[in-house]
């Protein structure tokens, strides 16, 4: 796939660039950064030096005399939002549109040019410590997600990172790992959200990633940075290396990496290697006239005043809308608190929240608001607010006295809500997580809980799934929170209490067992490398491919009221249309509160050109409505989702059958519709080992085999005796026309076959 071979017409050079003037030393300077976050200046040509700052949600903007990029030291107060597992769950690109906008914002005011985010990454294990910063298990979702954030924090004349390009899915051994990939799986699940953000958002920088893809640094594989990324798709932005990625600058500019981040005052390297032409210099005019580029896309003025209530007002907005109400038995929420009751918070991250992750992502948080002190706050004058910590967050084990002080304050109260999830040790960039289950202390303490609570009522605060199979039979609610942000007090007690009703929806499945997950089998690796042995079947691919109980599915997600599905209609387009579906549906809010719905479309192909999985998201829509509202929901399905990445022959459908199922989670499918479209022949390309099979149903080199076997006498020969017969058919059919060319008696030898190729075995 990837010979890492030096870069051919792919490079368009700059006629600005190459008549600039710079030496040939200034243009192989400008291929690294000028300091940890600022890239060089070009006075002579006008291009300024741009600041490049974290994060994805939220700026983490240090000081250059005390720089990292692991998040550990300080950095100037900003708002935190949601990160993207957060968003991710909200289903709605118009919101994280507008949370990418407020991000630009802060960055504006602060003089950053560049905000290294959104993660595109996809869930291919829950293991993995990085999860909180990536939205989803399925490409599409993703991709959709990160081109609303991308178009969000462009709008403001700063420039999105999007980030890490590609296949970087695990932490462990993230600096040397090579992910082996398959065509296909690379293509439609670990490509496709770059490609969508690449062509919908235009992001104007893309970081390479720390691994290598199928043996090659990503930042040295001119495949996927040329080939892929400039050629293909058309990028015209800057490529950045991920932060002390690049260990050969000259393979890596030479693939097609633009800056080496960051930067390094020795430039010799690169230099004496464009001197002898090992790095063409049309190659560094097409690096300068990158960064002219961007200079001429960002702004350099501070911008407008950022105003910081309401930040922090839509990262409650956010937090509160995104979170998935796994369960609610008995309507266990709302939360009715008496006016002589009793509730019993208890846990200890209740007090200690856990808002967002550990990493080049944390973010000093400008102000942060507790969920014990939001609850109090709230239910004071007519609620006994009472708390008791049940756990520590340093510690798996189980603590007799708080355990005892936790149960004696559940006894004397109506309902306890009860906080749980991962501490910070549990999850962070450079390292996984060993298994999916709430740390020990945690089980235990539910577990006594469920005793002497009669409701009990669970709000769990974590960035990478969690199993509840355990445990959840214990409580009579559970609302997933995700990591919420600063805004966190707020946005829980909204949602406990009723003022937002929650609309988020799972962006992953929620497995019963770690054993169950697709790769489990093949993660971490070995030896240097790590196969993708599941290959297409990532998340809720895979559970539905198996028939498998999950412990809560992809896309699924409670809510306050109820919504009715009616009226399916699905209409075709012709081939060549740039749709190939329209669906609609009728949705009504059957209940009596004010909700949102996240309506799923999922496609089963039953076209028979490709293998595939039972079902894949193809689209969605977010609706909010009123109670007694319908309102009629269509929802367009682009040609381009419909289709494979198949070998030789690129992006293909050919039309044909497929089940249209539309419902409210992968595993809660209301209406079904079974349409034809039309078909379009696909021929692939023919070699000496492809079978007779496959020789006999191309269309015009199969007429030709069947003319040349019957002029050489073969229908009258053994061969033919054995076509003739259904088994001997079977197997003749299966065998590389090659093959079939070495056996005695067998009417067509290899100058045969080369000749029916035109001259190519």
């Amino acid at each position: 796939m990837d010979s890492g071979s030096e870069p051919s017409g792919a490079v368009r050079p700059s006629t600005e660039a190459a008549d600039s003037g710079l030496s040939l030393r200034q243009k192989a300077s400008l291929t690294t950064g000028a300091n940890y976050w600022l890239t060089q200046a070009a006075p002579s040509i006008g291009l300024p030096a741009m600041r490049l700052s974290d994060g994805p949600h939220g700026l983490r903007l240090q000081d250059d005399a005390n720089p990292d990029h692991l998040g550990i030291g300080a950095s100037i107060p900003a708002t935190c939002f949601p990160p993207a597992v957060t968003l991710a769950s909200s289903w709605d690109p118009e919101l994280i549109e507008r949370v990418g906008a407020a991000l630009a914002r802060e960055a504006r005011a602060r003089g950053v040019q560049v905000i290294l985010g959104p993660g595109l990454n996809i869930k291919r294990t829950p293991l993995c410590g990085r999860n909180f910063e990536y939205f989803s298990e399925d490409p599409l979702l993703s991709g959709l997600c990160a081109v609303a954030q991308v178009r969000g924090i462009q709008s403001q004349g700063v420039g999105a990172c999007v980030k890490h390009f590609a296949a970087n899915n695990q932490e462990v051994d993230r600096h040397r790992i090579s992910a082996d990939v398959d065509e296909r799986p690379l293509w439609e699940i670990y490509l496709r959200g770059f490609q969508m953000v690449v062509k919908q958002a235009s992001p104007w920088m893309v970081m390479t990633s720390y691994n290598r893809l199928n043996g090659v640094y990503t930042d040295e594989s001119h495949w996927l940075l040329s080939d892929v990324l400039k050629g293909e798709w058309g990028y015209d932005g800057v490529v950045v290396s991920d932060w002390g990625a690049v260990y050969n600058p000259v393979a890596a500019v030479r693939a097609g990496l633009d800056l080496r981040m960051p930067g390094v005052p020795e430039v010799d390297t690169v230099h004496q290697a464009a001197l002898q032409g090992d790095i063409p210099e049309a190659r560094l005019d097409d690096v300068v006239h990158r960064l002219q580029r961007l200079a001429g896309r960002v702004a350099f003025d501070d911008g407008d005043e950022v105003d910081m209530a309401a930040q922090h007002a839509l990262a409650r907005h956010a937090a509160a809308t995104s979170a998935v109400l796994l369960k609610n038995e008995h309507e266990a929420l709302p939360l009715q608190p008496s006016d002589t009751g009793t509730l019993a918070v208890i846990g200890e991250l209740a007090r200690s929240p856990r808002y967002q992750g550990a990493g080049s992502s944390r973010v000093n948080a400008h102000r942060l608001v507790h969920a014990l002190d939001a609850l109090r706050e709230r239910l004071g004058a007519s609620t006994d607010v009472a708390f008791a910590p049940g756990y520590r967050l340093d510690s798996n084990e189980p603590q007799a006295d708080l355990v005892a002080e936790a149960l004696q304050l559940a006894g004397r109260a109506g309902t306890v809500l009860l906080f749980l999830g991962l501490p910070d040790a549990a999850e962070a960039e450079g390292r996984d997580r060993r298994h999916i289950d709430l740390p020990h202390n945690q089980i235990h303490l539910i577990e006594a809980l469920a005793g002497v609570a009669p409701n009990l009522v669970v709000a769990l605060s974590h960035g990478a799934v969690v199993t509840t199979a355990p445990w959840r039979h214990h409580a009579n609610a559970i609302v997933e929170f995700w990591l919420t942000g600063q805004a966190h007090g707020d946005a829980v007690a909204d949602v406990l209490l009723g003022d937002v009703n929650p609309s988020g929806r799972l962006a992953e499945t929620i497995p019963c067992r770690l054993q169950d997950t697709p790769a489990y089998l093949d993660y971490p690796g070995e030896n240097g490398h790590v196969r993708y042995g599941e290959g297409l079947y990532v998340g809720y691919r895979h559970y539905d491919a198996r028939d498998m109980a999950v412990d809560f599915p992809f896309g699924h997600g409670l809510s306050y009221t109820r919504f009715d599905y009616a009226d399916l209609g699905v209409q075709p387009h012709p081939a060549g249309h740039e749709l190939a579906l329209t669906v609609q549906v009728s949705v009504t809010n059957t209940g009596a509160r004010r909700g949102g719905e996240v309506v799923q479309v999922y496609i089963q192909d039953r076209s028979g050109l490709a293998v595939c999985p039972p079902q894949e998201l193809r689209g969605f829509a977010k609706v909010d409505l009123a109670p007694g509202q319908t309102t009629r929901v269509e929802i367009d399905i682009p040609h381009e989702r419909m289709c494979y990445r198949l070998p030789g022959l690129g992006w293909r459908f050919h039309g044909g059958e497929v089940e249209v199922r539309v419902g409210a989670s992968s595993r809660d499918i209301r209406l079904t519709q079974t349409v034809e479209l039309e078909r379009t022949p696909v021929e692939r390309p023919l070699t000496g080992w492809s079978t007779m099979e496959e020789w006999v149903a191309h269309p015009v080199l199969g007429l030709r085999l069947q003319a040349l076997f019957e002029q050489r006498g073969g229908a009258r020969g053994r061969a033919g005796q054995l076509l003739s017969d259904p088994v001997g058919r079977q197997s003749i059919l299966a065998v590389p026309l090659l093959g079939l060319a070495q056996f005695p008696g067998f009417p067509l030898d290899e100058r045969d076959v080369q000749s029916l190729l035109g001259g190519e075995a």
